[in-house]
């Protein structure tokens, strides 16, 4: 993947860009597996994984700090067969630096993200957990260095026809591009993609949590890592111990409404970033708000009219800027190195700063994934995470568009999108289209993540969050039932632990101590830990 910045927000919900996110719309081939108990598993042909321990040791790569080790789990690669074959998923740890209760497992969102990536960057965020726990965290499967999943070198570029005028104007041609898409995706991920997903994703959760020797399952999830750690709860209900779910996703709107509702924050928080913008003498759109709401559409639409080159040689789009602009309005701690980075490819037509905003690299240059165990960090493609992104996401939802309905009703959605905005609107569209083709994805998501009976467990929502909106926080509180006890984090940004002292501290309070606020409690925004400059 291409370096990330040290500005980066500890934890984001991953974006799709438009003509980039096109080119993945294959990567899901899902199985849903149905859910069971460990307790039954085991005389079913587990016990063998469930019987395992995580051997740890130092991390090989140069730039992990001295203090986090590595180990590895091996899950089966179907549960439905589980003498089928196996995978071995990479995890990695600060060990508790006093008395343990055991580990606390983290997943920092996506889908798609690597969480031992994660960790090695911005894990001074959680070392006050080290108080109590082991703080670990994975790759999930098709992730990183699990086994993961890729569309290719040259996928993008198959599809910049349909997410164009031409596109629009001949979605027959659109629905060629997708179906040639989505034999590259299958063509390069390998065996892993028919069973990537969330409902698989928990099982492996499980897995690692006998593996670590903990009784129950504590767990602090982000983003994504709430719709994981909800599917959890709901397969495992009596291995439920101390649950946070950050930055709360959706569990029953379908991808069409999840795009709309992405669209319409992210043009929130664009307009919030130039009014911040605006007040610095040093900002590239100028001093005038409304004049530089302007000259961000005239810059997207003059890229894809003219890419300038990017450092890997291949044009850098305005869907790319799009695509940029969308990882770095996540957190206002991103906001300066952004405003930078434009700066850079408006005065000079370099483009290398945002191309570090782009995670993933889609369309740009793809190495080959290595055979056997884990991934070297150095083999893991480049498109992994916006290719897993789309696998997990298709392989979760049940819905699928027939080509008569993509057929009659592309234009009406593409207006729809860029009313909801004009910038990410187009960019966001994908996420109708990207299972187009696809089996059918998992119904036990939508159907039967509810009513959970688990210990209590709390849910941070944002006001201010431009990709989970504070909406979903309390729709999925009222779906999971009396357990779920919501914080109401008034600020801004995606998810509360890395930008609110208050957050942070109650989080930790309840997972270190056990001590819930009470539900309905709140953070105010002037207790936030970002400045914005």
């Amino acid at each position: 993947m291409l370096a990330k910045l040290s500005t980066r927000p500890s934890v984001r919900r991953w974006a799709v860009p438009g003509a980039l996110g096109l080119a993945l719309l294959g990567a899901g081939l899902p199985a849903a597996v149905p859910a069971a108990a460990a307790d039954e598993d085991t005389g079913r042909g587990l016990a063998r994984f469930y019987d395992q321990r995580v051997r740890w040791s130092a991390c090989e790569e140069t730039d992990a700090p001295k203090d986090l080790q590595c180990g590895k789990v091996t899950v089966p690669l179907d549960y439905g067969r589980p003498a089928a074959g196996s995978l071995d998923l990479a995890l990695a740890r600060y060990r508790a630096t006093g008395p343990s209760r055991g580990s606390v497992l983290l997943n920092f969102g996506g889908p798609g993200g690597s969480g031992v990536d994660e960790l090695t960057a911005g894990g001074k965020d959680f070392l006050h957990l080290t108080n109590g726990y082991d703080v670990v965290t994975f790759d999930p499967r098709g992730v990183g260095r699990s086994s993961p999943v890729s569309c290719g070198p040259g996928s993008v570029r198959i599809m910049e026809a349909t997410d164009g005028d031409e596109g629009m104007k001949d979605p027959r041609e659109t629905l060629r591009q997708l179906r040639r898409a989505a034999a590259q995706c299958a063509e390069h991920s390998g065996r892993v993609l028919p069973h990537i997903g969330t409902v698989n994703a928990a099982r492996d959760l499980d897995v690692m949590r006998q593996a670590l020797g903990d009784d129950k399952l504590n767990y602090l999830g982000f983003s994504y890592g709430t719709r994981l750690g909800a599917v959890y709860a709901a397969q495992f209900p009596h291995r439920v111990g101390r649950l946070v779910l950050d930055g709360v996703d959706t569990l029953t709107e379908p991808l069409a409404e999840q795009g709309a509702a992405g669209a319409r924050g992210q043009q929130t928080a664009l307009e919030n970033f130039l009014d911040w913008c605006v007040q610095d003498i040093a900002c590239p759109f100028g001093q005038d708000a409304r004049d530089a709401r302007r000259q961000v559409l005239r810059l997207v639409g003059s890229l894809d009219q003219d890419p300038v080159p990017s450092a890997f040689g291949e044009p850098f789009t305005g869907q790319d800027l799009v695509g940029a602009l969308s990882q770095g309005l996540y957190s206002r701690r991103m906001w300066p190195a952004l405003e930078r980075a434009v700066a850079q490819l408006v005065e000079s037509g370099d483009s290398g700063g945002l191309e570090g905003f782009v995670s993933g690299g889609v369309g740009f240059p793809v190495r080959r994934a290595a055979g056997g165990g884990l991934t070297d960090p150095e083999d893991v493609p480049l498109d992994n995470l916006p290719a897993a992104l789309m696998a997990i996401n298709c392989a979760d939802d049940p819905d699928r568009p027939s080509a008569e309905q993509v057929t009659r009703s592309l234009g009406h959605l593409r207006r729809r999108y860029e009313e909801a905005s004009p910038v990410f609107g187009r960019y966001r569209l994908t996420q109708v289209l990207m299972c187009y083709g696809r089996p059918r994805g998992t119904d036990y998501i939508r159907d039967e993540v509810k009513g959970v009976d688990t210990p209590k467990m709390l849910l941070v929502g944002t006001r201010g969050d431009p990709a989970t909106p504070y909406r979903w926080t309390q729709e999925t509180a009222a779906r999971l039932g009396p357990s779920a006890v919501v914080l109401d984090n008034k600020g801004e940004g995606h998810t509360g632990y890395a930008s609110s002292e208050c957050v942070h501290r109650k989080v930790d309070d309840f997972l270190l101590y056990g001590s819930l606020p009470p539900s309905g409690s709140s953070c105010g925004p002037e207790e936030g830990r970002e400045s914005g400059g």
